[in-house]
């Protein structure tokens, strides 16, 4: 029996020794594996890093072309307001002129101005005559000087 004892024990050793080298090698393995996870923990913290870097400069580019967005349709409402104004003072004159020609504001404009004066002058004696404050020179004795042939 002491052979199956010496065997047993043996073979007890041997799988102590097995158990120990794999206990190593777990050992081994568990600080590779965890040298692998604080690595890749650290590459993680960076990337987020990263992330949020981009993400902060996405948001400062996204305000400044909002705000240039703003600025420009500020400025196209401000030209359009500008030439609706025009539209409509052109819109208003053309209305204005085309009642003035039209036959029913000559017909108003006739009442509003009142009859027209004769556009001729009065004639005057062909005989020139002056007067001053003393006398009256029409029946004068000196000579006409508008009819030379005296």
């Amino acid at each position: 029996m002491s052979d199956i004892n010496a065997a047993i024990i043996e073979r007890l050793e041997k799988v102590v020794d097995k158990l120990s080298d794999n206990s190593t090698k777990m050992g081994e393995l568990l600080a590779v594996h965890n040298e692998k996870l604080d690595k890749q923990d650290r590459i993680d913290a960076v990337l987020f890093e990263k992330v949020e870097s981009l993400h902060r400069e996405v948001n400062r580019r996204s305000e400044e072309i909002k705000k240039g967005c703003e600025r420009d349709i500020r400025k196209v409402d401000d030209r359009l307001q500008v030439m609706e104004k025009k539209m409509w003072t052109i819109f208003g004159a053309l209305s204005i002129i085309s009642f003035i020609v039209s036959p029913v504001g000559q017909v108003i404009l006739k009442n509003l101005t009142g009859p027209s004066a004769p556009a001729t002058l009065k004639t005057y004696p062909v005989e020139i005559a002056w007067t001053t404050l003393r006398t009256s020179t029409y029946d004068s004795s000196t000579r006409d000087l508008t009819n030379s042939s005296t």
